[in-house]
């Protein structure tokens, strides 16, 4: 037996006595560690901020009874922060009511006859929005009968006796996410309609209606491709429905692959198993139908789609319900790969034999992409071999340890990797960073604009070869290695021309990197303000003028004129968990052909007066 240290033997431990063993309540557990059961806090300022998830969890019961037959009719209303959901389903049971909603382990989804393909399993949700918000109602209406229960931070507060009431029956929630925890948060419209949306798109008949505004589908995923798509397809959408399933798809110009998936109405962000089998089923039966040798790679160019497929007990790889886990549609069912398989096994084979006409148009966009990668392939061979040897020591990259694909239980949402330009902008973010979770690739002046150019160029372009390679989105999303990509310049026009640069890359070739949330703008101070006592950090014009307000006559004031000129000590502020970001974001209306040949084409006059115009320009603040 191998002898144990000196050392080791003779060091005094942390004391681990009866007081270490601590018994937490329920409420207690979530506000201790709410990210085991909503991800991140945040402020409401990116998508997948808690706030967004706890307005989720309460929709996804309203869904749920929505999928059970019961309240076409969602009503949602936010206003300074303040929640309101009511639905017109079956309504809680009135005894049970305080107890589903604050006693974990307590609620309706264990039992599958009564939920049957629910979104939610573990009655985890409502507690989590009840636990972590300052103030919770719910009230229940069921059978002409209504009762109210009142919570703070998941404390009964206040629970009013059994009354009569007219009202249809459902569920009321209304809730206020605790300020100490979400710190100045606010809802963003642009998510909440965007998840609204979805749920639509995903359950025809239903309407939801947001502060006035009503949503609804008739066409289910055919809606929510037109919806998604900035390109214009090259043959109507390909739309088939069947028992818990529907797939819809086409093709465009663009590059890359987009798809978006859904189990039991949960949007999958992350993917996982019914998506990788979808892509993989549609790629082999398109081959088939064909009888060409062609590349999947190829067949899958430029394919916008969705899946949406309905599962008995989900297993997901988080609470927050990301990427599905499952392999079987349910305990007596078939597994996930042959329902999907036979599905469109039967039914795109059909279609493709009845419409040969869309069968041509895909045929010709296949052979278009095939000969362009096979031209790639001739030029840019070496490029490859250069961009893997050189990302394993990449001159231009800081590696972080974990990565967006790792699966150490770590939380990989917060991986990314800073886009910087210059070395002194690079070694400030590196001495700054956390090497867990936060890399940095350094670029070397001005990027090439890629406008108009095909994907040749991103293999010929030492920086843009050895990027893609850094990010490993050469055969796309699924194995990127970094949740955000971040775009860090300066506050200048020259830093603009920059972003915009970078922008046009992501736009002209991998545009779903973009419309999937994961590209950033990194917003940096442009001034400090000091006194002895106080130091202030300013992002406008109007932080700098309430800074001298607030700190008194003649402070000390600093313009940073470039990233450079933050020491690392002071950096480590920015580029925290509470960093400054502006996410680039991607809507129908805004055609990417049209919004790159305006920013990046020929009109180069209205470009920089762009530029100009969107900037706090250094001569106006001084």
């Amino acid at each position: 037996m191998e002898q144990l240290d000196d050392n080791l033997l003779q060091e005094q431990p942390v004391a681990y006595d009866d007081d270490s063993i601590k018994t937490l309540n329920w409420n207690e557990h979530i506000r201790l560690r709410p990210g085991m059961y909503i991800g991140r806090l945040g402020d409401g300022s990116q998508a997948e901020d808690g706030v967004y998830v706890l307005l989720k969890e309460v929709i996804d019961n309203s869904i749920d009874e929505f999928m059970m037959g019961c309240g076409k009719v969602i009503k949602v209303d936010i206003k300074e922060g303040y929640v309101s959901v009511r639905d017109y389903g079956r309504g809680i049971p009135l005894s049970k009511l305080v107890a589903a909603s604050s006693k974990m382990n307590t609620g309706a989804k264990y039992d599958s006859k009564t939920f049957h393909k629910s979104v939610g399993l573990n009655g985890v949700g409502i507690k989590a929005v009840n636990a972590l918000s300052s103030y919770f109602r719910i009230q229940s209406f069921r059978e002409n009968q209504t009762l109210v229960a009142e919570f703070e931070k998941g404390v009964l507060l206040k629970e009013s006796p059994i009354e009569a009431s007219t009202e249809a029956s459902g569920t009321l929630v209304e809730f206020l996410p605790d300020n100490s925890l979400f710190v100045n948060y606010s809802y963003d419209e642009t998510f909440v309609e965007s998840m609204l949306k979805n749920y639509a798109y995903l359950n025809t008949g239903l309407t939801i209606i947001f502060n006035g505004k009503k949503f609804n589908s008739k066409n289910g995923l055919e809606d929510l491709l037109n919806d998604k798509m900035t390109a214009a397809p090259l043959y109507p959408i390909i739309h088939l429905k069947g028992d818990d399933i529907e797939v819809a798809f086409t093709h465009t110009n663009q590059y890359g692959e987009e798809c978006y998936s859904f189990v039991n109405g949960q949007h999958t962000t992350m993917g996982g198993t019914h998506q990788t089998v979808f892509r993989e089923a549609v790629s082999r039966i398109i081959k088939e139908f064909f009888a060409k040798n062609h590349d999947y790679a190829d067949i899958r160019m430029g394919m916008v789609s969705a899946v949406s497929i309905k599962v008995e007990e989900p297993i997901f790889e988080s609470q927050t319900k990301t990427k599905l886990g499952s392999k079987d549609v349910s305990k007596d069912g078939p597994t996930i790969n042959k329902f999907i398989n036979d599905f469109l096994k039967k039914d795109l084979d059909n279609f493709m034999y009845k419409n040969t006409d869309i069968a041509d148009i895909m045929l010709k966009k296949i052979n278009a992409s095939e000969k362009e990668r096979k031209e790639i392939d001739v030029v840019t061979k070496k490029s490859r071999e250069v961009a893997k040897k050189a990302n394993l020591n990449n001159r231009k990259l800081r590696d972080c340890r974990f990565h967006f694909t790792d699966s150490r239980g770590k939380n990989l949402e917060d991986t990314c990797i800073f886009i910087t330009e210059g070395d002194s902008a690079s070694g400030s973010i590196t001495k700054s960073r956390d090497v867990n979770y936060q890399a940095v690739f350094s670029l070397r002046g001005k990027p090439l604009n890629t406008f108009g150019k095909t994907k040749k160029v991103v293999y010929e372009n030492d920086e843009f070869n050895l990027l893609q390679a850094a990010l490993n989105i050469e055969n796309g999303l699924e194995d990127l290695r970094y949740n955000k990509v971040i775009i860090a310049t300066d506050a200048d026009v020259d830093g603009m021309h920059i972003r915009l640069l970078m922008l046009t890359f992501f736009l002209q070739f991998f545009p779903d990197l973009v419309k999937k949330g994961h590209v950033y703008i990194l917003q940096t101070p442009l001034f400090r303000v000091r006194n002895k006592k106080e130091t202030r950090y300013c992002y406008t014009e109007e932080e700098r003028l309430d800074a001298i307000a607030s700190l008194g006559a003649n402070p000390e004031i600093t313009r940073f004129k470039g990233l450079g000129e933050i020491s690392p000590d002071e950096f480590k502020a920015f580029i925290g968990k509470d960093m400054r970001l502006d996410q680039v974001k991607l809507r129908k209306e805004d055609a990417v052909s049209e919004l790159l040949e305006f920013y990046m084409g020929k009109n180069t006059s209205e470009r920089q007066n762009f530029m100009i115009e969107n900037l706090v320009v250094e001569e106006d603040i001084v």
